[in-house]
């Protein structure tokens, strides 16, 4: 898309790329890198493993750190895709565009030395004043991404103190951080291990010594930051069937509890009946791990509430009945 202006066609891509020209105007096609990656200005991702992502920045300058951008996504939306960010000072934006004199001539056809001085002039008059430029990003695991992004002016110029429409606010860099967090897959024991008998005890815990809270910081450099923390406060479990046929135990702390003879039996399920008639053979035991989520919302921002992430591991539990032999004296 193109925009005219002064008698010539504008051009803009993103203010994060270094040395590429910008204006108020045209887009590029996702697949427009010149550098041969998957994008222009590439920044802030919060994690990508294969195809498993969190939340994706493209043309952002947001910083994503802490020891929650590991593992899974939770499936947290940002609720708007797109947004403009605070960019380069006056200054900073007016050298960027003398820069690229070449690529802009380029990709203006017949454009002469006259047309790319009304071109700066836009930047030049801005020198002096109090204020800067911002510019748009998105994300790109948002399948509204683009194209929200691809609606927005290529550059806005914004004086010192104020947000423009469309602009980020604190609580959306509070979401992208929400939208980066995750927390581990549960892994749990069992005693007994593989296999368990009716009404004998089958105690349930997760192991290890595993970091009970997972933040995450979305930083604007210079600008602003917020931070997202989840902090493990307990397991669920779902023992696979019927109260009739499981007694469940709930009294399990915020990792459960692992068997010790003479202990009393607070955490896990009494299986009531065998499993040899259920589909596998077996019962499915869920066990949930719930993280409640805070943030550093200070007096200035309304303390944004977000559900607590579950994550959850099933294993297969077969159950037999405990098996005697009655013999008579003398046989």
């Amino acid at each position: 898309m193109t925009r005219s202006g002064a008698g010539y066609a504008m051009f803009v891509i993103p203010l994060l790329v270094p040395a590429l020209a910008v204006s108020l105007g045209a887009r590029h096609s996702p697949g427009d890198d010149p550098k041969g990656g998957s994008g222009y200005g590439v920044s802030g991702n919060g994690f990508q493993r294969g195809a498993v992502a969190g939340v994706q920045l493209r043309d952002s300058s947001i910083v994503l750190k802490g020891t929650g951008l590991r593992d899974k996504p939770t499936g947290y939306r940002v609720k708007r895709p797109c947004w403009y960010e605070p960019g380069k000072t006056a200054e900073d934006m007016l050298k960027a565009q003398e820069s690229v004199r070449a690529f802009w001539f380029h990709n203006q056809s017949g454009a002469t030395a006259e047309d790319f001085e009304r071109f700066l002039k836009q930047f030049k008059d801005k020198i002096g004043q109090d204020g800067r430029w911002w510019s748009p990003a998105y994300n790109a695991a948002d399948p509204d991404g683009f194209s929200c992004w691809n609606d927005l002016e290529g550059a806005l110029w914004v004086p010192t103190g104020t947000t423009p429409p469309g602009g980020i606010t604190r609580e959306e860099l509070l979401q992208i951080a929400r939208a980066a967090l995750t927390v581990p897959q549960p892994k749990i024991k069992l005693s007994p291990a593989t296999r368990s008998y009716v009404n004998l005890p089958t105690w349930v815990w997760l192991p290890g010594a595993a970091p009970a809270s997972r933040s995450v910081t979305a930083t604007i450099p210079g600008v602003m930051s917020a931070t997202v923390t989840a902090r493990l406060a307990g397991i669920e479990i779902d023992p696979g069937t019927t109260d009739d046929r499981a007694e469940v135990r709930r009294q399990c702390g915020t990792a459960g509890h692992p068997y010790q003879k003479g202990v009393t039996f607070k955490c896990g399920i009494r299986y009531l009946r065998a499993s040899g008639d259920q589909p596998r053979k077996s019962y499915a035991l869920t066990v949930t791990t719930v993280w409640p989520v805070t943030s550093d919302a200070d007096q200035t921002v309304v303390p944004t509430a977000f559900e607590p992430v579950r994550a959850s591991v099933t294993r297969e539990v077969p159950v037999g009945e405990v098996q005697s032999t009655v013999r008579t004296i003398g046989e």
